[in-house]
């Protein structure tokens, strides 16, 4: 599907196809159409098919009529299962012509809807390049958004875990660990394409003071982002890590204490299996009370056991 927009005050508004400022190609795709944009605007077909590939990792490519950066923004994983990531990330292509830009992503992205529908204010001066330097910054508030709602989820399911150590939350953990996966390697992938961008001043904005401040603002905001992102997954593996210790440790605990019941009980079967024997020799045969004796005989040695393990408090 394409969608053309024209910039009214600060925000885009939806327009016919000539005279826009921005076009936005989103799902559901149609190959024709994209080979009809690739035609009438003179773009290779290959940047836009790549900015379609889930896999893809950021980069920036020059041609002779446009620059095409393509970055990876998170977002919610559709796909059903309980072991997947609660986010993946998706790449979006930004391919800049002079007047207008291009962007296409291979998912309904929640950065391009909120230039959609108006909540990032656009100034009267904006081009091609600001537009673009916009939706890096608001790349970068994404994933910091999306790394708090992984931090409050955590804590959430650590709270529950502190009561009982069900898989579910250990799977959710996990989900939660593998979207931070992702968006470590993302984050990092677009920090290295903006330093890139710097040094060989790729968008040419070296002259242009307010640009260089918001694209300075970018960079420290996405070191922000990674570095947040890293120390969230070290708490994460660090928590992970204690609950597996956690639960071996209970395991061993029940384990002893199986132990030393099975052996509290051993003295009265081995008693019990004694006087099973068929045989004329044994002690107390015949005498009328020997039942009697034998259970107090089983019961004594059982509590003689329990006081014994009772001095060792390791194995009770």
């Amino acid at each position: 599907m394409i969608k053309y927009y024209k910039k009214v005050g600060s925000q885009f508004e939806e327009s016919d196809a000539s005279d826009v400022d921005w076009i936005n190609i989103e799902p559901p795709y149609d190959h024709n159409e994209l080979e009809k944009i690739a035609t009438q605007y003179n773009i290779p077909l290959d940047l836009l098919t790549d900015s379609l590939d889930i896999d893809e990792r950021s980069r920036y490519e020059k041609e002779d009529n446009l620059k095409f950066l393509l970055v990876n923004t998170p977002v919610l994983n559709q796909e059903k299962g309980e072991n997947g990531p609660i986010y993946i990330t998706a790449p979006i292509g930004i391919i800049l012509l002079e007047g207008k830009v291009i962007t296409i992503s291979s998912v309904d992205n929640p950065i391009i809807n909120r230039f959609e529908k108006g909540y990032v204010k656009i100034t009267d001066a904006v081009n091609e390049v600001a537009f673009t330097l916009k939706i890096l910054q608001q790349t970068v508030f994404e994933f910091l958004k999306c790394l708090k709602k992984l931090n409050l989820r955590r804590t959430l399911i650590e709270r529950e875990l502190y009561n009982s150590s069900r898989n579910k939350e250990l799977q959710q953990l996990l989900r939660i660990e593998k979207s931070l996966v992702y968006f470590v390697n993302s984050i990092s992938d677009n920090g290295l394409l903006n330093q890139k961008i710097k040094r060989v001043d790729f968008l040419k904005i070296r002259n242009d003071e307010d640009l260089i401040d918001l694209f300075e603002d970018i960079l420290i905001d996405n070191g922000q982002a990674l570095e947040m992102a890293n120390v969230h997954t070290n708490i994460l593996s660090s928590t992970m890590e204690a609950y597996a210790s956690i639960i071996s440790n209970n395991m061993n605990v029940f384990i002893q204490r199986l132990t030393v019941i099975t052996i509290i009980l051993m003295v009265p079967t081995l008693v019990a299996s004694f006087y099973g024997m068929n045989l004329d020799h044994l002690p107390l045969k015949g005498h009328p009370f020997a039942f009697y004796f034998i259970i107090l005989i089983s019961i004594l040695g059982g509590l003689a056991l329990v006081w014994f393990f009772g001095r060792r408090k390791d194995a009770l």
